[in-house]
């Protein structure tokens, strides 16, 4: 290599090295402003509180009980009161509602029917079908679509817990009297355990403050300011500490056992449920960004809420906050991968 030749190489390495650093520092900018990351970066870091909070013994085994309970019972029926009482039912759009949900409830009611219908299967059934549409969802939704994204995952978070919970609710607490039943207990006769499965599920923390709720927004009255703030309050405390008392829960759990089923439920809420609400859209004729919208947040990780379901009726309990955890990891990946296709898709935004 001539002189020259020497010179402009040890010249050009310098100027390798800085290009090579502006692209790290340009990657991990993007990176940190992905809306994937923005939007499950809090939702890691309040789950890894809970497990410090354990490690550190700041919280007992009973204390992660009660507060499951006060979450249960006081927190969420604030939240869903407060949000359903804004809801104004002539102004939703239920076709998207109709095509998620579609889906959604016939994936859950045949994943019942593969494991049997027992509590254990309905829990891991809503584990595979409750998208985390509040932390998550709006988050994300507003940071990558914008404000005509949030019109849909709006619509759906309008409905999404009327629907799903209080069918969640009214077949667990059939499951339940089943489970009763077959163990021996003496049980009532079948159509007055299905009145009194109903009957359960209506005066419930979670369908009766969502019933409450629309007829009270039906009535065309408003909160008044004492009242809204505190259901405020209540309610904006519900989901970080479901998600801390999550990590709780990780901390002592032992995975062995329990990693097989974990992962089927994370495979049919990360990657079937996108698929087959992606169909149902198509077939109800939704394109463009709604179709987008309603994909992607079929593929949103799994909610809080199935949690508090596993520990109210006491079953499944490791095995959901496993699926739990893997739910969010993987969804780093499995939503970066929906938005990429979605965006190649013609006609889907």
């Amino acid at each position: 290599m001539s002189p020259l030749c020497h010179r402009k190489l040890l010249a050009r390495q310098p100027r390798d090295r800085q290009d090579l650093l502006a692209q790290a520092t340009i990657a991990a900018v993007n990176l940190s402003t992905h809306p994937v990351f923005v939007s499950l970066t809090p939702v890691f870091l309040l789950i890894g509180a809970g497990v410090v909070a354990d490690r550190r013994q700041w919280m007992r085994a009973e204390a992660v009980k009660d507060l499951s309970n006060l979450s249960f019972m006081l927190l969420l029926p604030a939240l869903l009161f407060r949000t359903m009482s804004g809801v104004h039912l002539d102004e939703v759009d239920f076709l998207p509602v109709a095509a998620y949900f579609t889906a959604t409830i016939g994936m859950l009611l045949a994943l019942i029917a593969v494991r049997g219908f027992n509590s254990r299967s309905v829990v891991l059934g809503l584990g595979s079908a409750f998208s985390n549409l509040v932390m998550i969802g709006i988050t994300m939704i507003g940071l990558a679509y914008g404000e005509a994204g949030l019109v849909t995952i709006l619509t759906l978070v309008s409905v999404h817990a009327l629907i799903l919970l209080t069918i969640g609710s009214i077949i667990l607490e059939l499951a339940a009297a089943r489970d009763s039943r077959l163990a021996g207990q003496h049980t009532p006769h079948v159509l007055a355990t299905a009145w009194s499965a109903i009957k359960g599920a209506i005066i419930h923390p979670v369908p009766l403050p969502i019933i409450a709720g629309l007829l009270f927004g039906l009535s065309g009255w408003e909160l008044p300011g004492v009242v809204d703030k505190p259901l405020q309050l209540l309610g904006s405390a519900f989901g970080p500490l479901a998600l801390v008392l999550v990590g709780a829960s990780l901390a002592r759990l032992s995975f062995a056992g329990h990693w097989q089923p974990a992962v089927a439920v994370v495979l049919a809420k990360n990657l079937l449920l996108p698929v087959l609400v992606g169909i149902s859209a198509w077939a109800f004729g939704i394109s463009g960004l709604p179709l987008t919208i309603l994909v992607v947040s079929a593929g949103l990780p799994t909610g809080a809420n199935v949690f508090l379901f596993a520990q109210r009726y006491n079953v499944a309990q490791e095995l959901t906050t496993t699926a739990m955890g893997l739910s969010a990891a993987a969804s780093v990946v499995t939503l970066t991968v929906i938005m990429l296709i979605m965006s190649l898709i013609p006609g889907a935004h």
